[in-house]
């Protein structure tokens, strides 16, 4: 059974950085897509970043230059390394893994971005 488990969510000022993981078990991030969605207050989840098989990546308009997705497989965990961070940042992130027959989720972790 695939768990995601996300850590590294804090309070941070603006300009600051911080860099969530994603431990996973029960599959490879390697061999899964990845990605790190955020849902802020009163908005719907959306995609941050994504890592495919092959290792390209891709990111929504609102973080390139700021946010790096990156995975180690030896300790099966994905990272989003978040620079220049701002208020409009502040959301619930999550994990995910996405299969062909369903994704899986973690619990979250919150990042606040305020002074």
């Amino acid at each position: 059974q695939v768990q995601l488990v996300e850590s590294g969510g804090g309070l941070v000022q603006p300009g600051g950085s911080l860099r969530l993981s994603c431990a996973a078990s029960g599959s490879s991030v390697s061999s899964n897509a990845m990605g790190w969605y955020r849902q802020g207050p009163g908005k719907q989840r959306a995609l941050v970043a994504m890592i495919l098989i092959g290792g390209i990546t891709n990111y929504a308009d609102s973080v390139k230059g700021r946010f790096t997705i990156s995975r180690d497989s030896d300790k099966n965990t994905v990272y989003l390394q978040m620079d220049s961070l701002e208020p409009e940042d502040t959301a619930v992130y999550y994990c995910a893994m996405l299969r062909a027959e369903r994704n899986y989720w973690g619990q979250g972790t919150q990042v606040t971005v305020s002074s």
